[in-house]
């Protein structure tokens, strides 16, 4: 069969030297390690760090709020803009910059001075700095793998990549039951010596591609026009979570209402913009390539399906099933963490092979048939009651992990597979993007399902068990337990009892016999309640996944066989996907 003959300016990976793909894939290996580990030893560690800045579970919701969604709401608004950079300026530079970034946060977070509502701010502000790093590296980490590897590898390297960013999940949630223990300081100090070897490595070894040259501009509406949109958007459904004067919820506040009508207008008004400009941030033509708006779409409906998932699964287990099964709510978050490993097992098995399979087979059936297994998870997830057995729940686990992994890099391959080399940065950015805004909108919308439904389902459960166990005369004070703190504190392994019953007068607390006070403070109680109050917000936030995993292998399924742009660019045809691609040997000498 006759070769194609890539251009010079397509083959600057494979002028480096034959192991420079090696090269690339350990380096973005241990930035998506880092970042992984950034992650869930946070999580695992909420405790211990709002104990150290002496913060108060019941009445700092929105501090948990912007802990948990602020990093992901700055990545979701800056990756598109810095997978624009990136194609202007080298894709490699930015990675090395952002590398750098981010470690510097890690390093700010460690020595954070205050305590109380300050030290919980500048937390946030410094998760924010780590937020801006991570945006230059996962804009460019895909880009610069596709870079170095070809077509027939490239699943299997970002599926190895995959493994990196899952070990790093293990490994925090180990890391930060240890290190918390010891001090709440050390779980930011951890990430520190692997981001400076990380980003001393990225300067001295990774080197840019050369790509066509092309001039092009900083489109300034465009980025005005999106972050401004975005951003206002994110802000104002974040904000409608926390309380606003007596309603649980800020739906009602006019700010927030102005707020995501704002970021609705301007959002409007992005693809009108980038339709007329002359060098868009956004490049609309590059939907007109059926494989990349299929899989980006079926990436954002899946990103939408699981964001909020992680966080319901951890609030069932640390404020209900651990506690019903005698764990300490001091130790719940350490081993919620280890319960839910079978999910990340699923993803070990799956996701290098898949990405392996998939550079041989075609991504298609790969990616369809991890989201039916992902949607076939949710269900079994949904039928479970509160006080479950670990094994169904664990197989449940195991499925989604297996069902994510099949679907995750043969669908990031088939997005980079299909643009031209030059525009893989903005690619990169524009898939990165789609992903973490369905990651915070996903968030939103089950913590906003969650919460309606402990604000009309919580206090009468409350008052009901309270009169069942004998205390009657409680039900005034802990139903000023507000659903929120209920929430926080369940998250983060507190028994909300013990603060109301500090906060009472010494006299009703004599009055209350000690044995209702032993099941009141004990681990049962709590949980029980909460659970009959929160299992109809999770059945229905499971079904809501499982519909939109649904859709998504819909969409999955139209993709079409294997598709390269290079390969396909050799042939005169780069924006369809025929009915079958055959693999065409391309000459790199």
């Amino acid at each position: 069969m006759e070769t194609t003959q890539v251009p010079d300016t397509l083959t600057g990976a494979a002028k480096k030297g034959i192991d420079y793909k090696w090269i690339v894939l350990s380096i973005t290996t241990i930035e998506m390690f880092m970042v992984s580990v950034n992650g869930s030893i946070t999580l695992i560690s909420l405790p211990a760090i709002f104990n150290g800045i002496n913060i108060d579970p019941l009445t700092s919701f929105q501090y948990l709020i912007w802990v948990l969604m602020g990093y992901s709401l700055v990545t979701a608004t800056l990756l598109l803009s810095c997978g624009r950079l990136s194609d202007m300026y080298g894709r490699v530079k930015l990675y090395n910059i952002g590398f750098a970034i981010f470690t510097l946060g890690s390093i700010l977070l460690f020595l954070t001075p205050d305590k109380g509502n300050a030290g919980a701010i500048e937390i946030i502000a410094f998760r924010l700095v780590q937020a801006v790093g991570a945006s230059f590296t996962f804009s460019n980490s895909a880009a610069i793998l596709t870079d170095a590897f070809p077509p027939d590898e490239r699943g299997k390297a970002l599926g190895l990549n995959t493994i990196s960013f899952l070990s790093g999940q293990f490994v925090g949630l180990i890391l930060g039951g240890v290190l918390a223990f010891y001090n709440w300081r050390y779980v930011f100090l951890v990430s520190v010596p692997v981001g400076i070897l990380g980003t001393v490595w990225a300067y001295l070894k990774l080197k840019e591609t050369p790509l066509p040259k092309k001039v092009r501009k900083i489109d300034v509406w465009g980025n005005i026009t999106f972050v401004a949109g975005l951003t206002t958007l994110l802000i104002g459904i974040t904000y409608a979570l926390l309380p606003y004067g007596n309603d649980p919820m800020g739906w009602g506040n006019p700010w927030v209402l102005g707020a995501i009508g704002t970021g609705i207008l301007l959002l409007i008004a992005f693809p009108i913009i980038e339709s007329r400009v002359e060098d868009p941030m956004f490049r609309l033509d590059l939907f007109k390539i059926r494989v990349f708006t299929l899989a980006n779409t079926a990436g954002f409906l899946s990103a939408l399906a699981r964001g909020g998932m992680f966080f319901i699964l951890i609030l069932l287990l640390q404020g209900i099933w651990l506690p019903l099964h005698g764990y300490s709510y001091e130790s719940t978050p350490f081993w919620a963490g280890i319960f839910m490993l079978p999910l990340t097992a699923g993803f070990v098995i799956m996701g290098p092979l898949s990405g392996w399979l998939s550079d041989k087979y075609g991504a298609r059936w790969f990616a369809t048939g991890g989201l039916i297994l992902i949607a076939l998870s949710f269900v079994i997830l949904a039928s479970l009651p509160y006080n479950f057995d670990y094994p169904i729940f664990a197989v449940a686990l195991l499925v989604m992990g297996i069902g994510n992994g099949m679907f995750g890099s043969p669908n990031i391959a088939s997005i980079m597979n299909s643009v031209p080399p030059e525009d893989r940065g903005v690619a990169s950015g524009m898939r990165s993007m789609l992903q973490n805004s369905g990651m915070v909108v996903s968030m939103a919308l089950f913590f906003t399902i969650v919460i309606v439904s402990l604000t009309h389902l919580f206090p009468p459960e409350l008052a009901s068990s309270l009169v069942s166990t004998g205390a009657p005369e409680l039900i005034v004070p802990m139903g000023a337990i507000p659903p929120t703190g209920a929430l926080f504190a369940a998250f983060l392994g507190y028994n909300p009892v013990h603060t109301i019953l500090v906060a009472m007068p010494a006299a009703t607390v004599a009055a209350i016999s000690p044995a209702t006070i032993a099941v009141l403070t004990g681990t049962t109680w709590f949980p029980t309640t909460l659970a009959n109050a929160f299992m109809p917000s999770l059945r229905l936030s499971f079904y809501i996944g499982a519909l939109l995993s649904i859709i998504a292998a819909v969409l999955a399924s139209m993709t079409g066989s294997r598709f390269v742009h290079e390969e396909q660019a050799g042939r005169g045809k780069t924006d369809e996907v025929p009915e079958t691609v055959e693999d065409v040997p391309v000459d790199i000498t």
